[in-house]
């Protein structure tokens, strides 16, 4: 059975860095290409960053300099740092992969930037 497991939101200042997590079981992360969603009330999920392959990794404009997405392979973990955290990235961070036609989603962690 596939599982993701999102970890390490939190409450952080403006400014402030916070690293997610997203642990799999039932399957190899290393063999997919992991998606890192957010999803604010009222708004459609969007898609942050991307991991395929080895090192092939996308950023959506709104975070591109300010986060970077990584595998540990021996974890089976993807993480996602976050740096210069400003407000509006306060959401529920998703981590997400399809398999054949199938999508698989963690529960969510949820970042909230605030001084």
């Amino acid at each position: 059975q596939v599982q993701l497991v999102e970890s390490g939101g939190g409450l952080v200042q403006p400014g402030g860095s916070l690293r997610l997590s997203c642990t799999a079981s039932g399957i190899q992360l290393s063999e997919y290409t992991v998606n890192w969603f957010r999803q604010t009330p009222g708004k459609q999920r969007e898609m942050i960053a991307q991991v395929a392959g080895r090192a092939t990794k996308r950023y959506a404009d709104s975070v591109e300099g300010r986060f970077t997405i990584s595998r540990d392979n021996a974890k089976n973990t993807v993480y996602l740092q976050m740096n210069s955290l400003k407000p509006e990235d306060t959401a529920v961070y998703y981590c997400n992969i399809r398999s054949g036609c199938r999508d698989y989603w963690g529960q969510g962690t949820q970042v909230t930037v605030s001084s």
